[in-house]
């Protein structure tokens, strides 16, 4: 078997931003590797990365997740990590009288979606975001433009009731580019004067036409990546639509048996996934079946 690597895969700049703030933190409080015995922890603001493996390793070195539901006196002067996706504005208030102390892991790209999508809304334009939305990110987004509306799809966007004001649009970094043109489409037809800001990651799209790239080149493509992470799922989508033989696995150990019968396998990996992992599948892929 030949195993291929995706020119461009793993970890983006905004999750090794935050992971490696969210240790800094750990180091700084004398919590780095105390794990589950530690007495002082520092908290993260739902998990810091879509990935149950890294957020494992963070835990073993004393960063621990905390949920919106689960904020109460225990975050009080503790430290709390907000994670790349960012959080809305009465979130970070509510984090602040509660006495946290916030360390702010929020990707630049993110913010600077957040600071656009604030300053539409103060001149009384309709925000409209294209993304999922119940992700981290569009819910931090929407928090900052009060009355916005989210759109999935086309279908989404044909609904959309500006009141009469003018529109702008943003996109969730991760959705894909055929996705936010599609949207962006229907709201030029309904919505003359519709502004439209280019906030898809440049992260994402290099990682899909990668991982398109690589599908065209083998029988067969592997993603390594959290099934909760969206950007993972979109490269999974992109590379079944070229290979037809795709699967997506968090580590080794869950390699199908199908994937070791090609003779040359793609390996590509989510935004979130530590290189570590893509390491070890592709060892297991070149050892055979029966090695994991």
């Amino acid at each position: 078997m030949v195993v291929k690597r995706a020119a461009v895969l793993g970890q983006c700049m905004g999750v090794r931003r935050a992971a490696g703030l969210a240790l800094a933190t750990a180091r700084a409080e004398g919590t780095a590797g105390a794990g589950a015995e530690a007495v002082r922890r520092v908290y993260t603001l739902g998990p810091l990365i879509h990935n149950p493996q890294a957020v494992a390793e963070l835990e073993a070195a004393g960063v621990f997740a905390i949920s919106e539901a689960e904020l109460d006196g225990r975050v009080h002067d503790a430290a709390v990590v907000l994670r790349a996706h960012g959080v809305p504005p009465a979130l970070k208030e509510r984090l602040e009288a509660l006495g946290a102390r916030i360390v702010d892991a929020t990707c630049p790209r993110v913010l600077a979606s957040q600071r656009k999508a604030a300053g539409y809304a103060a001149r009384g334009w309709k925000v409209v975001i294209a993304g999922d939305a119940g992700h981290g990110e569009v819910v931090g987004i929407a928090g900052h433009a009060p009355g916005a509306s989210v759109v999935g799809g086309p279908e989404d966007a044909e609904r959309v009731d500006a009141e009469g004001r003018p529109v702008a649009l943003i996109a969730q970094t991760t959705i894909r580019k055929e996705e936010y043109a599609a949207i962006r489409e229907v709201l030029e037809r309904r919505f003359p004067g519709l502004e439209v800001v280019e906030s898809i990651c440049p992260c994402t799209e290099d990682r899909l036409a990668a991982v398109a790239d690589l599908a065209r080149e083998v029988e067969a493509v592997v993603i390594v990546g959290g099934r909760n992470s969206a950007n993972t799922a979109r490269l999974l989508g992109a590379a079944r639509e070229i290979a037809g033989a795709a699967w997506l696995v968090e580590t080794a150990a869950e390699l199908p048996d199908e994937a070791f019968g090609y003779a040359s396998v793609g390996l590509s990996a989510g935004a979130s996934t530590p290189e570590r992992l893509v390491d070890e599948v592709e060892a297991a892929l070149y050892r055979g079946r029966g090695s994991v």
